[in-house]
């Protein structure tokens, strides 16, 4: 090992390889476990990464790759491994206003994407509450979803073409900025959502928008969930395609970031069992709003929402987007356990009752669970309360409580975090034998030693 990184350290750039103190001192999240690495590593470019892989390979010694590392899964744990941080490869090397394109490194911080998409007039609509750590290579890596898939799709909808290194440093460039490129098969999926267990994604080609004229939002209280589900499909007809967000709150959510210690207040005057966030972007300021506002009237006079009240400013659409983001409010009372599922919409309701009553069935002093999530794609977040004595054995039974029902409505495990380690367990349940066959398959033609991302999705055995 004193040798690897001997030579790890000639063939980086100054400042390529952390070891020791310099190590331990490297900032990390609170949201994700990340171990203890055997060194960090920071490549400067994709022919530096290529080196690492290639020489790790030889050693037969794991590479974790990091990104902004705000997984909720384990996805970055690098224990006895070297983690390879593309913090150093975080540039936005073109925009093509043109094309409507943008070439980044695979280290650019989200927000500083979609800050230089905006300041060329135009829009990147990948949105996530980690927009200022996470980067476009993890967004890739999970293949990330975030606010506004039901408009615009998941991240695999935003990415063109990509260039990655594989387990023995290859480079595959595939870096292709067309739309319609219908060439055999289409290799940038196999690593967009593979979580840095096939190829280490270093360059991304993404599709930009044309920067919305129009952006308006609206905070509803709905007093049933039929009411929800009607509002959903109302409003999709009504807005013709411009609705890019449909974000629902169970009031338990809704309670928590609207009262202190929490900075968000109430936007409505009364209680109400659901409340939606709804947001629209078009490209006529006055005839969207008005199209916008009339929507909202017409469910107010059919009963699907009880109240609404509607952002009249910048400043207060973002107070609206605050409460939905303001997500770290449900680990105020002690630790949680946050759950990323999806599911069918008419199975929800049934769901979450169910879910709610075994939870506070199980463990009646720490309270029901909150929920709340991006309901238009059918993607729902539970955040379960834990007791520190719980332990491995009671993380089990609340899993198995959040998970097992899903596999009988059809639903996924895992609707936009990935699997890492801390799903992995239950993978089964959302995917079939065949298709896990398939995927170790994958990983032994792409990875036949398993250095990379080694027990990440699938067993390190397969």
């Amino acid at each position: 090992m004193d040798r690897l990184i001997k030579t790890l350290r000639a063939r980086l750039a100054p400042g390529g390889v952390l070891t020791g103190a310099d190590a331990a001192e490297h900032p990390r999240g609170p949201w994700t476990r990340l171990g203890q690495p055997l060194a960090i590593l920071r490549p400067v470019s994709t022919g530096e990464v290529s080196a690492i892989l290639r020489l790790a390979s030889a050693a037969g010694v794991a590479v974790v790759p990091w990104g902004g590392c705000t997984g909720l899964v384990d996805g970055c744990l690098a224990d006895a491994s070297l983690a390879l941080s593309l913090e150093r490869m975080a540039a936005v090397e073109a925009i093509d206003a043109m094309a409507g394109t943008m070439t980044v490194q695979a280290g650019c911080i989200l927000q500083t994407a979609c800050e230089a998409a905006e300041a060329a007039d135009l829009f990147l609509p990948l949105d996530l509450g980690a927009r200022g750590s996470a980067t476009i290579g993890g967004n890739l890596s999970t293949n990330a979803g975030g606010n506004r898939v039901l408009r615009y799709g998941m991240t695999r909808e935003l990415v063109l073409g990509l260039e990655a290194v594989l387990a023995d440093g290859t480079v595959v460039s595939a870096m292709n900025p067309l739309m319609k490129n219908n060439t055999g098969y289409d290799l940038k999926q196999l690593f967009i959502g593979s979580e840095g267990t096939l190829g280490v994604v270093t360059r991304v080609v993404l599709r930009l928008r044309p920067a919305p004229a129009s952006h308006d939002v609206a905070f509803v209280g709905v007093d049933s969930f039929d009411g929800v589900a009607r509002l959903l499909r109302r409003l999709e007809r009504r807005l013709g395609g411009m609705m890019s967000a449909f974000e629902v709150m169970w009031a338990g959510f809704h309670d928590l970031v609207t009262a202190p210690p929490a900075r968000g207040r109430p936007p409505l005057a009364g209680p109400h069992p659901f409340y939606v966030l709804v947001e629209s972007l078009g490209g006529d300021v006055e005839g969207d709003a008005a199209r916008f506002e009339a929507a909202l009237a017409e469910a107010l006079e059919d009963g699907d929402i009880a109240d609404a009240a509607i952002a009249r400013s910048g400043a207060e659409r973002a107070a609206l987007w605050a409460l939905r983001d303001d997500v770290g409010q449900t680990a105020r009372d002690g630790p949680i356990i946050a759950f990323d599922v999806s599911l069918p919409i008419t199975a929800m309701e049934a769901y979450v009752d169910d879910v709610s009553a075994a939870l506070t069935g199980r463990r009646p002093d720490l309270g029901p669970p909150q929920v709340f999530g991006h309901l238009g794609d059918g993607n729902l977040h539970i955040i379960v309360r834990v007791s520190p004595e719980d332990g491995l054995a009671g993380r089990h039974a609340i899993e198995e409580i959040v998970y097992r029902p899903l596999q009988v409505v059809g639903g996924s495990i895992s609707a936009e975090h990935g699997i890492g380690l801390s799903k992995r367990e239950w993978l089964p349940l959302s995917r079939s034998p065949e298709e896990l066959r398939l995927m170790a398959r994958l990983k032994q033609a792409l990875d036949p030693a398993g250095i990379l991302n080694p027990g990440k999705i699938l067993a390190s055995a397969t």
